[in-house]
This record gives C-alpha cells, structure tokens and sequence, in this order.
C-alpha cells in the first residue's frame, strides 16, 4: 500500500494514499490531497436531529415545495478528513478521516436508502455491495446524496428519516470494498431513487461542493445533474466497472 507524506504544522502526518482508500484502489493522481483539517460542520440541535416538527420533506410541485436553492448543506464529516479532486473509472470523492468520526449528512432531505449489513465479498465483487454500509439521501434540492464504508449506521436513520444539513448519520469505516477508512462519497440525479446502484454511486465530480461546504458556503448541484441527466437520461446499467 503506497502512502503519502503530509506536513502539518512543523510535524510530520502519515496518511493512506488515496488510491488505496478507494474503492476499487486505483491510485489517484500525487498531490492533489489537501492537507487533513477540522471540519466542525453545520450543527444541529437535538430537537432538530430527531426529526422535529417543522423539518422539511421531500421537494415537490405543488404547495409547499422547496424551492431549489434554498436547501442548507454541510461537510459530510465532523473531525479531521481530506478528500481528492479525482477518483478511480467513475466520478466521485474519497474522504479520508479516522474510523469512528460522525460522518454527517450533506443536506437537508429524506433519507431513500440504508445498508446496514456488509455482504460484499472480493470473490464475488458485486457492485451493489461494494458501498458496504451505505446511506442515500434525497436532498430538498431535488439531488440525491450518496455516503459508504461506514463502520455503523446511527440509531434512527432509516429509509424515510427525515435529516437535516449536519446532522450525523454514521460513524466512518471500511466496509464493503475498502481498504482503508474513508466515506466514498457520490452526487446524482434521483432517477430510480432506489436500486440503481450504478448511478447512485456517482455521476459529477463532487470536489467543487466539498469545498464550497467546507468553506460554510452554499452551493446545491442540482443545475450540474440536470445537465447531466438531459444528456445521459437514466442508465439501466453500470457504464463503468468498478
């Protein structure tokens, strides 16, 4: 397993490369992993975590949709994590954090899909098992936001949860097809909602969002999906492997 040095304040930080991270371990591209830093975030209170009153659902026509850019978002991860602007075959982003950190919820939304049990195998190296703990959310904006390799799924986050920005979700891990601890993260259009793995993993490069959210910036990438969806419609396959 290769690794990279990293120099953090005078003193010298060993973290996992990338590429050995990520699912599949294609390296990515040397100095491109910015350094780890605190990502405290966007907090939520109690009250609002357990799905309180006044939470909203599920953007929609009609009265009482979301308007799209109104949504809050946050940084999927509370602790130190740095994450690459390039990822193996497929869009999509690694973060690299240490086992056990809360990995948050990027938005405000509804959850359509968890994976509680970890049945991937490299002998069998199915794609809809490869995430290994999973969480799929439906973003008030309309996006779908896709987390893995979580070691444990929080009490109460179930299919239908309603969650907002910050709010955590899981702690980090390395289930499923992953060699190190990290949360495999994945923006793309809702389609199916649920079952197409293929899409769900990832279609646009997320690295743009991270750091707008990282930054305490909004930014939805709902425009960018919609551009991609008008030119790829909804694969009925993967068109990528892994």
């Amino acid at each position: 397993m290769s690794a990279l040095r990293l120099s953090l304040s005078g003193a010298a930080l060993l973290v996992v490369a990338l590429g050995a991270a990520a699912c599949g371990g294609d390296p990515a591209p040397a100095g491109q992993a910015p350094a780890a830093a605190e990502s405290p975030g966007r907090q939520v209170s109690s009250a609002a975590a357990s799905g309180a009153p006044g939470n909203a659902g599920l953007a929609s026509e009609g009265a009482g949709a979301v308007p799209k850019g109104t949504t809050k978002h946050a940084f999927p991860l509370q602790g130190k994590g740095s994450y690459s602007h390039d990822h193996h075959d497929y869009p999509a982003s690694d973060i690299i954090a240490s086992c056990g950190l809360n990995a948050l919820s990027p938005v405000d939304g509804t959850v359509l899909e968890v994976t509680k049990v970890d049945t991937w195998t490299a002998k069998v190296n199915e794609g809809s098992s490869r995430g290994g703990l999973s969480v799929s959310i439906l973003g008030n904006d309309g996006a779908r936001y896709y987390m893995s390799h979580f070691s444990v799924i929080d009490d109460g986050i179930a299919a239908g949860t309603v969650v907002q920005a910050g709010q955590p979700v899981a702690k980090v891990g390395r289930t499923g097809d992953a060699s190190a601890c990290h949360i495999h993260f994945g923006l793309s259009p809702a389609c199916a909602k649920t079952g197409d793995w293929w899409t769900r993993r990832g279609v646009i490069w997320p690295w743009s969002y991270l750091d707008a959210w990282k930054a305490g910036k909004e930014k939805s990438p709902v425009t960018e999906l919609e551009a991609w969806q008008q030119k790829n419609g909804c694969p009925a396959k993967a068109t990528a492997d892994p």
